[in-house]
């Protein structure tokens, strides 16, 4: 499986030119960063199992070996996000995802399959999404639908999110315009009310919410798109190691049995 990194985002900018400068500027080093994480992977991968076998052996009381950088959790309003799977189960993972991100589309595709089989359809786990458009306008334009979609028909959000992602084009182009969003739902048989979607794009109707989200994603300084967080706890490891992650799930599974 081809690793997965995430897309950089930065600080927050109120002018909007100064924002698109700063989004192309952290695109431009994100694309430099994956490249070289590529070639690292390969000629590291020896010296990276050298050292978690060292940490294994002389630190074997660490417990952040899920990648979750040891930092406290955060807090959620879940109930106003979309939710995969079951409210009340005692793992809840949030994902912050650019819909122009196509990292986020590998990672939709290739990694959160395995989470609903393991834990989503097991009831140990929910799965909740939050936009953070920042890769370009269009991004905003994708996070305005997916949210009409969600306050349309709660449970038409997630295969209208599978339709964006299995359609997403080239993130510099300008693709998720509103027609063609409208195109996709219409496609997907939502069983919603595309007029209204078509409404609400225009209208932004949800711009709020999106902003809501957004803002959060830059309060706590998320690293880029997706950015997962594990019961309030960033996931700090390789979103491509499915295998880690998994780790991660269990942790927070076994402290969520122990503090209920």
């Amino acid at each position: 499986m081809q690793p997965l990194s995430n897309s950089k985002p930065g600080k927050k900018k109120m002018n909007p030119e100064i924002k698109r400068q700063k989004n192309q500027e952290r695109l431009e080093k994100e694309r430099v960063r994956q490249r070289k994480t590529m070639r690292n992977l390969i000629i590291g991968t020896i010296a990276v199992i050298a050292v978690v076998v060292l940490l294994i052996v002389l630190i074997p009381n660490n417990k952040d070996t899920a990648g979750t950088n040891g930092k406290a959790p955060t807090t959620f309003d879940y109930a106003q996000l979309p939710v995969k799977g079951k409210a009340e189960a005692p793992v809840k993972i949030v994902e912050f995802g650019d819909f122009k991100c196509p990292i986020c589309k590998q990672y939709n595709e290739q990694i959160i399959p395995q989470i609903e089989k393991d834990y989503i359809n097991t009831g140990t786990a929910a799965l909740y999404f939050s936009n953070f458009p920042f890769i370009a306008e269009d991004s905003k334009t994708a996070a305005l639908a997916v949210e009409s979609v969600h306050q349309q028909k709660s449970e038409a959000f997630w295969p209208y999110l599978d339709a964006v992602y299995a359609n997403q084009k080239d993130e510099n182009t300008e693709w998720a315009t509103t027609d063609y969003l409208v195109e996709l739902a219409e496609k997907a048989n939502l069983g919603i009310d595309t007029a209204k979607l078509r409404e609400d794009i225009e209208k932004e109707t949800y711009a709020k919410q999106v902003q809501a989200q957004y803002d959060k994603g830059e309060a706590l300084q998320i690293p880029g798109t997706p950015s997962i967080f594990i019961n309030g706890v960033p996931y700090t490891g390789d979103l491509g190691d499915y295998n880690a992650l998994k780790q991660a799930i269990e942790q927070a599974k076994t402290a969520a049995g122990s503090e209920g």
